[in-house]
C-alpha cells in the first residue's frame, strides 16, 4: 500500500447518446460516441481519517467520488487539477470518479481490477445524475462508440479508427441532470439514429454530422452555439455540440477559421491511466 497515488483521465466530449435507465445503475446508461481529449482531469488520492475533495485548489462537493469511496470503503484527501471547465460538457465528474477509483484502488490496495473500477465509477456516475456514458468512454480512451448502455460487464464498445485536432469554447453549463430527469423520449430517438449512422459509417466525418443532426432533432441547441456551428460551417469545417454543456468543438482548425481564440488538443489514443 502507498501513501498517495495519481490518475490521469483524458475528457471526453459526447456527441449524441440515447438514454436507458435501469434499476441498477451499473446497468444503466448510455449508447452513444464522442472524442476523448489530451486535455483532462488530474485525480491524485491520498491517505486521510475523514474525505475531502479538491478541484484546483478548492474545497468542493462532488457526489460521484464520494460514492466511489463509500463503494470501497475507505475515506481519502482527493486532490484533482482539471484543463476543462466542469459542468460544460467535458465528462469531469466522470474523470474525476474514475481517476478516485484508480488511485485509490492503488493507495489502498483493493486489488480490484479495472473492470470493476470503471463499473463502480460509472455506477457512481448514473446514481449521481451527472452523467451515463462518459466514464466508459474515458476508460477506453479514442473516439469510442458506445453500442450498449452500462458499464463494462454490460458495454459493448467499437470505435472510429482515427485521431483528430480538436477545438473547442466554452460559453457556459448546462445541467446535466436537468436534461437526463425531462422527458427524453425525442433524444433518445434522435440518438439512436445518430448512433446507426455512425456505426454504417465509422468515421470522423459521419461522426460530426450525426452530432449536429441529434443536437438539432433532440432541440438541445442554445442560440449561441447554433450560431457558432454555422459560422464554423461557413468557414468550410466541422463543428458540432458537446452534450451537455454549452460548448461548441470542432475538429481541424474549424473554430479558428470561423474567427474564434479556441482551446486546441487532440483525440486521447489511450484511456484513463495511473502515473
Amino acid at each position: 500500500m502507498r501513501e498517495e497515488a495519481t490518475a490521469f483521465v483524458p475528457g471526453h466530449v459526447t456527441g449524441f447518446f440515447s438514454t436507458h435507465p435501469d434499476d441498477d445503475p451499473t446497468k444503466a446508461g448510455s449508447r452513444g460516441a464522442g472524442l476523448t481529449l489530451t486535455d483532462g482531469v488530474e485525480v491524485t488520492v491520498e491517505r486521510a481519517a475523514e474525505t475531502t475533495v479538491f478541484l484546483d485548489d478548492v474545497e468542493i462537493e462532488i457526489e460521484p467520488v464520494e460514492t466511489v469511496l463509500e463503494t470501497i470503503d475507505v475515506s481519502a484527501r482527493i486532490d484533482a487539477t482539471s484543463e476543462l471547465p466542469i459542468g460544460s460538457g467535458f465528462g469531469v465528474s466522470g474523470a474525476m470518479a474514475l481517476g478516485t477509483a484508480l488511485a485509490a484502488n492503488r493507495v489502498f490496495g483493493c486489488k480490484l481490477s479495472m473492470n470493476e473500477l470503471v463499473t463502480i465509477a460509472h455506477g457512481a456516475e448514473v446514481q449521481a445524475g451527472t452523467g451515463l456514458g462518459d466514464v466508459v468512454a474515458q476508460a477506453h480512451g479514442g473516439v469510442p462508440i458506445r453500442l450498449e448502455p452500462g458499464g463494462p460487464q454490460d458495454n459493448k464498445l467499437d470505435a472510429v479508427p482515427a485521431r483528430a485536432r480538436v477545438e473547442y469554447v466554452t460559453f457556459g453549463e448546462l445541467s446535466t441532470a436537468d436534461v437526463l430527469s425531462g422527458d427524453t423520449e425525442q433524444l433518445t430517438a434522435a440518438g439512436q439514429e445518430a448512433l446507426s449512422r455512425v456505426v454504417e459509417e465509422p468515421t470522423l466525418l459521419s461522426f460530426m454530422y450525426a452530432s449536429r443532426l441529434f443536437a438539432r432533432d433532440a432541440e438541445l441547441l442554445t442560440d449561441r452555439v447554433r450560431e457558432t456551428i454555422a459560422e464554423v460551417s461557413d468557414a468550410d469545417g466541422q463543428a458540432s455540440m458537446a452534450m451537455l454543456g454549452e460548448t461548441v468543438f470542432a475538429l481541424g482548425t474549424g473554430l479558428s477559421d470561423a474567427g474564434y481564440e479556441p482551446s486546441v488538443c487532440a483525440t486521447h489514443p489511450a484511456g484513463a491511466v495511473l502515473k
